[in-house]
């Protein structure tokens, strides 16, 4: 299925049932069936992305269900939430959970991080109150009102 993703295959039905549902975190959308995960995913991803490189760093099994995590490498070659083509190459971290039903996918939650690639072409999503700040030391991380400092050991 990767490997046709990857490849621009139309032929999805070979891998998606033709109800399945696609369930993305915020910025992906939910799909419901083939013809929308088609019309409103693929197509869209697609005109945003060419040379497309799918790098999965692992598949889990278990029954019904499979997983997986990695990353696209892929140029940004249209127009991306809002974002004109740069033809910046970019790295697409995502997750993916199926479960399968006759040997296709017949649910599919994602999770695809689009901050990561949003910064990667000059946006930050957080407007710059990303957490990531507190690890840098670029700030200092609130603590509960409520909350006793820990004596130091």
């Amino acid at each position: 299925m990767e490997a046709a993703l990857g490849a621009s295959s139309n032929a999805m039905g070979e891998h998606f049932h033709e109800d399945f549902r696609w369930m993305g975190n915020r910025g992906c959308g939910t799909k419901h069936g083939l013809d929308a995960f088609r019309r409103d995913w693929q197509l869209p991803f697609r005109a945003a992305f060419t040379e497309r490189d799918y790098r999965t760093a692992r598949f889990i099994a278990q029954g019904e269900w499979v997983s997986c995590f990695g990353h696209i490498e892929a140029t940004h070659s249209g127009p991306f939430m809002g974002i004109p083509a740069t033809g910046r190459r970019v790295t697409i971290p995502y997750m993916d959970f199926w479960r399968v039903r006759d040997g296709r996918i017949a649910d599919n939650w994602v999770s695809v991080d689009f901050p990561a690639v949003l910064a990667q072409l000059g946006r930050d999503a957080f407007d710059g109150e990303g957490w990531e700040a507190f690890d840098r030391g670029k700030k200092i991380p609130p603590r509960p009102s409520d909350m006793r400092e820990e004596a130091s050991t």
